[in-house]
């Protein structure tokens, strides 16, 4: 997994084939005639119809992770889970079966084999927050079709910043609402800490993605109970293949690097925060 697919050269244009509501998010469908299969953690750059007529805004393509991809007559099906908060994103969210979908990639470093990640890996965390829950949907039907042990904690904010549960195809989820709405009231961090006790954390590998904050805190708790760890981390994106230098994040021995062709997945301990100004899609 850890071999990173290339994207051919430029935008293509991709048929929406579903568009269908999960709590407060969209999971827009599209089928990619043209690309090759992503791997768990790629992203591609999105833009459409509709581009530039909100005052000039949306101007630029969103950056956004796959969740689902699956092989079909005439090319690849991509699911994106969307959460419509800006210009750009209810463009996107607002796309209906038959509208153009224009996409660049698959981008970016997917996640690592477990026991690439951890030699001593005997079983993987998933850990999840909001709409960045979507790329350890593809990462979980991985492991699972690899038959290796996996358990996903996902967390939300409330009910309706919430959905995309259908994605990971199993009941096996342990879930955290801040409003107490699913499962246990507080964050997903708690469930982590509880999953890291002990041994376990030695024999452990966690990988993340959410919002910075909620990134940062899986950080600080692996590295703390000494638990390798994988983050799919969001900045601002311009261009996706590192010539804008938009994304540059911190890395922890000095420096930066290029998260769109060195990123969006890190491991833990090469950066200095998971905090990143101006992450957010809009």
């Amino acid at each position: 997994m850890s071999d990173r697919v290339q994207a051919p050269l430029g935008a293509r244009d991709c048929e929406v084939t579903d568009r269908r509501a999960t709590g407060g998010y969209v999971i827009v469908s599209a089928l990619d005639a043209e690309g090759p299969d992503p791997k768990p953690g790629q992203f591609y750059m999105l833009s459409a119809d509709g581009w530039g007529t909100h005052g000039g805004r949306p101007f630029l393509p969103r950056a956004f992770s796959v969740a689902d991809a699956e092989r079909a007559d005439r090319g690849v099906r991509l699911d994106f889970l969307i959460d419509a908060v800006g210009p750009g994103t209810s463009v996107l969210a607002g796309l209906e079966r038959g509208a153009r979908l224009r996409v660049t990639g698959p981008l970016g470093v997917p996640f690592s084999p477990p026991r690439e990640l951890n030699p001593d890996a005997a079983g993987a965390i998933l850990v999840g927050g909001g709409v960045g829950i979507a790329p350890l949907a593809m990462l979980r039907r991985e492991l699972a079709r690899r038959a290796f042990p996996t358990r996903t904690l996902l967390g939300f904010r409330d009910r309706e910043h919430s959905g995309g549960l259908e994605l990971f195809r199993c009941q096996e989820v342990g879930l955290a609402s801040e409003d107490g709405h699913a499962g246990h009231q507080g964050y997903v961090t708690d469930l982590l800490a509880v999953a890291l006790k002990g041994p376990d954390a030695h024999t452990a590998a966690v990988y993340a993605c959410g919002p910075p904050g909620m990134l940062e805190a899986v950080r600080a708790l692996c590295a703390e109970r000494g638990a390798p760890v994988e983050l799919a981390l969001e900045t601002p994106m311009a261009c996706g293949y590192g010539a804008c230098f938009g994304c540059a994040v911190p890395l922890a021995d000095g420096g930066y690097m290029r998260l769109c062709v060195e990123g969006p997945v890190v491991r833990g301990d090469r950066i200095a925060t998971a905090i990143v100004e101006g992450a957010g899609h809009r």
